[in-house]
């Protein structure tokens, strides 16, 4: 049976440090209750509590379960591999104890970090991908996190692409996918970043199924995605003017998408993120919309 979720960033509550002030853990918690979903995302590390117990008190009340947690690394380089994967043990930890033992590590890239992709994020050019060696590193490193966090927690790591960073094209998740251990790391299929990125996220369906362990709901506004290719724009700015729209506002086709997974017998979670940046709009409302369009698809 699929479930649906939402996440903290879908009200503004992100890893990056954009300004701006973003509701509490509460007020997220509550208003994803009202709205309809069954799950959530952990956010960044302190935005719930890090006691197991607490963690699981504020969920329960709320009869909201715990579906995964973000963890971003900066896996180009050997140095922060070792660091990148105790973080992501310790988060592991945190849900685990608190009685989560399907809940997802969400392992990514140190996205909005790396000047040259964040720069060019919707339109990478072959020049701007790792080499060779940096992929082996690369791949070293995801594979040592999702490692690390089996053996230590029990819990299972996916991969998530995401522009403004070393896995955004459809050839950079292939190649990623074919460096990794299947045993080890699966891929959430983010559909909002594969279609930015340049592909059919669709066509990533049926193309990597046996690696996708996670899915993400989000959608790309094709004409604001154009605007930032013809202008320029780096990956904030795009963010920021609505790159990732309401679902069903785009140019995924969520419909082919829903019968593929019900085709594939998928039965995890599938997790809206829409990044409603504070200042934005409303993130309830936008929520609202987005779980009542998911319902037009029979979930």
């Amino acid at each position: 049976m699929i479930k649906i979720a939402n996440a903290p960033c879908s009200w503004g509550v992100l890893e990056f440090d954009l300004g701006g002030k973003a509701a509490d853990s509460h007020q997220v918690l509550d208003e994803i209750r009202d709205t309809g979903y069954q799950g959530t995302e952990l956010g960044d590390w302190g935005f719930m509590p890090v006691v197991p117990s607490e963690l699981r008190r504020e969920l329960d009340k709320r009869s909201l379960s715990m579906v995964g947690a973000f963890v971003p690394v900066f896996l180009k380089e050997k140095f922060h591999h070792a660091a990148g994967a105790e973080v992501a043990v310790r988060t592991a930890k945190l849900m685990a104890d608190a009685g989560y033992p399907d809940a997802f590590i969400v392992l990514a890239d140190e996205n909005g970090s790396i000047k040259e992709r964040t720069l060019n994020a919707g339109r990478v050019t072959p020049s701007m991908e790792l080499t060779n060696d940096e992929w082996k590193v690369f791949a070293e490193g995801a594979n040592l996190v999702a490692s690390e966090v089996k053996k230590r927690t029990g819990l299972r790591t996916v991969f998530h692409h995401h522009c403004g960073g070393y896995v955004e094209t459809p050839h950079e998740i292939d190649t990623l996918l074919s460096n990794t251990d299947p045993s080890l790391l699966g891929l959430v299929l983010d559909m909002g970043h594969y279609m930015f990125g340049g592909g059919d996220p669709y066509e990533a369906l049926k193309r990597h199924n046996s690696r996708i362990w996670h899915i993400h709901f989000k959608d790309c506004h094709p004409g604001i995605a154009a605007k930032s290719r013809n202008e320029g724009w780096d990956y904030f700015k795009s963010v920021g003017n609505g790159v990732f729209c309401e679902l069903g506002k785009g140019s995924v086709d969520f419909n082919s998408i829903v019968r593929e997974l019900i085709d594939q017998k998928y039965s995890g979670w599938i997790v809206v993120e829409q990044d409603v940046l504070p200042g934005m709009g409303n993130p309830k409302v936008c929520a609202q919309r987005n779980r009542d369009y998911i319902k037009t698809l029979g979930l």
